[in-house]
């Protein structure tokens, strides 16, 4: 039988170290690194003050993360830059001669990690930012962590065309079809609304990697049919991400899988994958907890430090894909999501669905409840939406630290980030902010908001 593996050789790593490579985690590797860990997760865990998770299982922390990382990805390594920003507090003159604070920010860009992260200095406040948004020049921060082991998955059972949707300015669907593009497969994005005038940002990306339809609003709604619809119209057969994750976790469906795939390749070249708004899939929880098992290296941030970490929340898999990770390797840290596109109620229903697909597909028996502290954003507003001041903020720190965010994402994850550095700065838990990449959507928000540029 040929090896399906191959089909596809690795993408070489030495144009662009963050392009992909095909590798896989070894059972000696991830035991050499889990010592510290739970020998099991039949216990009772309490991850953080008010939150507990209830994991049931017979399977070791080591037999877990395996089954879960033990998979070809799409980055080389999980490795990432962590810069340190330094908080000060200014009292300034507001109207109406009243007085109040702002924050004026620096950056330390090689910041002493490992043991060096527990010393504290009372005079100031600093939180640690995760710098995901340079992991690739178009395909960065939890879009790249997403995409980590869903793309060898399609490539794996021989797929060749991906089909997905998003927003006109959406960094998923430019992400996906730069993905595809690097790996020989073909993007069809299926984007929202009218085609702009002018293409900027993450819209022409889209359009110079992929193959992009705009789709009327009203037809957009139902997203589910939509995808299903154009799926088929490409022709050959149609697969669904769930199929090929339940396939790759489990032993001898996906061999069978790839012996019936193989024969199907021979009489059909087309097999499309559906991959769904935003990649808020179970498959897309891996990556995360990849980058959580990086991050928890002693060298790193470390297993015994408290740590709060903050991440913006679109769909939320980001978040609760911290969360298991956090989970699974028994961590002190607690994962706080800023909501901007739901509510509460909206994201723990997503939680519990993310939680549930995963477990099934790895054949994990877990209860559990709050892995993930979901909050409200400073600004409450509709979402998409941009406040005045907000472009001003985006700017200062930029030209103060040199990291870009924007106004819709990682701002509010940025402003949290730097009222919790104040809050903890007694000794507290450390706050560590995980910049999730988008800012190419800045260009978009200069379209739209012209009188804020």
């Amino acid at each position: 039988m040929k090896i399906i593996f191959q089909r596809n050789p690795p993408i070489s790593s030495v144009r662009h170290e963050f392009h992909s490579a095909c590798t896989s985690i070894t059972p000696q590797f991830w035991l050499s690194n889990l010592n510290s860990f739970h020998n099991s997760l039949s216990i009772n865990l309490k991850v953080n003050a008010g939150f507990q998770v209830i994991c049931s299982s017979n399977l070791s922390s080591e037999e877990i993360m395996l089954k879960i990382l033990n998979r070809r990805w799409t980055l080389m390594n999980p490795d990432t830059k962590i810069h340190q920003i330094k908080v000060s507090s200014l009292q300034t003159q507001q109207n109406f001669g009243s007085l109040g604070k702002k924050n004026t920010y620096s950056n330390n860009p090689h910041p002493s990690l490992g043991e060096n992260i527990r010393k504290w200095h009372d005079d100031e406040s600093s939180f640690y930012i995760v710098r995901d948004d340079l992991l690739h020049p178009l395909v960065n921060g939890n879009k790249a962590r997403k995409l980590d082991a869903l793309i060898p998955l399609v490539e794996d059972h021989l797929g060749t065309d991906v089909v997905t949707c998003g927003g006109c300015q959406s960094a998923h669907a430019a992400a996906v079809a730069v993905s595809c593009a690097e790996r020989g497969l073909k993007a069809h994005l299926l984007l929202r609304g009218e085609q702009p005038q002018i293409l900027t940002g993450y819209n022409l990306i889209s359009m110079l990697y992929g193959s992009v339809t705009y789709v009327p609003r009203s037809i957009y709604a139902n997203r589910e049919e939509l995808l299903s619809s154009h799926a088929n119209s490409i022709g050959g057969s149609v697969v669904s991400l769930d199929d090929l994750l339940k396939a790759s976790s489990n032993h001898n469906s996906m061999k069978s899988n790839f012996i019936d795939t193989e024969k199907e390749w021979s009489s059909n070249s087309k097999k499309t994958i559906i991959i769904n708004e935003g990649a808020g899939d179970a498959i897309a929880l891996p990556g995360l907890i990849r980058l959580v098992q990086y991050l928890s290296q002693d060298h790193i941030l470390g297993k015994d430090q408290p740590l709060k970490i903050i991440v913006d929340a679109g769909t939320g898999t980001t978040a609760v894909g911290l969360g298991i990770g956090v989970l699974c390797l028994g961590l002190p840290w607690e994962v706080t999501a800023v909501m901007l596109a739901d509510t509460t109620e909206g994201y723990k229903k997503k939680e519990q669905s993310l939680i549930s697909e995963l477990c099934r597909c790895f054949d994990l028996p877990m209860m559990h409840t709050g892995i993930v502290n979901w909050v409200e954003r400073q600004h409450p507003r509709k979402f998409g939406n941009v406040l005045k001041g907000e472009i001003e903020a985006c700017q200062q720190i930029a030209q103060e630290t040199g990291v870009l965010v924007d106004p819709i994402y990682t701002l509010a994850g940025w402003e949290l980030a730097s009222q919790l550095s104040q809050e903890e700065r007694k000794g507290g838990a450390k706050v560590v902010m995980l910049h999730t990449g988008g800012t190419l959507g800045m260009f978009g928000l200069a379209q739209r908001y012209k009188s804020y540029f």
